[in-house]
């Protein structure tokens, strides 16, 4: 029967990757003093009465450092892409060329660097809890089945201690990426 234990590891594990990637992907759309596609992922816009990605509806490139250039697939959205990126968090006005958006990136203050770092370490804060949530899951199935009298004490204890390592690895895991996404913020 140890192998509905060790079948609860893996789906554990899996989720816990799942969490460490989520992580990684809000990492990825905090702005740092670079253009960089990525800070336009959680931009939706209302096309056609329909919250959409901004990234389904444009293409989005660097024909700068610090400029985004979107072009809308749909000539007719420009007003609702303006719009969306207003209503952001984003703190930049668009600029409409008429053949496309702009998206300036001014060099970040001081004080806007360390209020990114505040949020970034909640959200990595975020993905521990997550992480760990899932060890907590993995447990009581695991003490379900010592209840049901599956495994042991002895199996019991080596899958925790399996389950506590890979909660280790993949907390370790967040705080390397959100050591990386410190130093990318407070960069110059």
């Amino acid at each position: 029967m140890t192998q509905q234990a060790e079948k609860f590891i893996k789906d554990g594990e899996h989720r816990m990757q799942q969490a460490v990637e989520a992580t990684l992907r809000d990492f990825q759309s905090y702005r740092t003093g670079r253009a960089n596609p990525q800070v336009l992922a959680r931009v939706h816009v209302d096309y056609y009465g329909t919250e959409t990605p901004l990234t389904q509806i444009a293409n989005i490139s660097v024909p700068e450092p610090r400029q985004l250039l979107i072009q809308p697939y749909d000539k007719s959205s420009f007003p609702a892409i303006e719009k969306a990126i207003l209503k952001s968090d984003l703190g930049m006005a668009p600029v409409n060329d008429g053949t496309g958006i702009r998206l300036n990136f001014p060099p970040m203050t001081e004080e806007r660097r360390k209020d990114l770092v505040k949020q970034v370490h909640n959200r990595a804060e975020e993905g521990c809890v997550a992480v760990r949530n899932i060890r907590r899951d993995v447990m009581e199935h695991l003490r379900t089945l010592k209840k049901e009298k599956a495994m042991g004490d002895d199996e019991e204890k080596r899958y925790e201690e399996q389950v506590q390592k890979l909660t280790d690895k993949y907390i370790a895991e967040i705080h390397e990426l959100q050591k990386k996404k410190d130093a990318e913020l407070m960069e110059v």
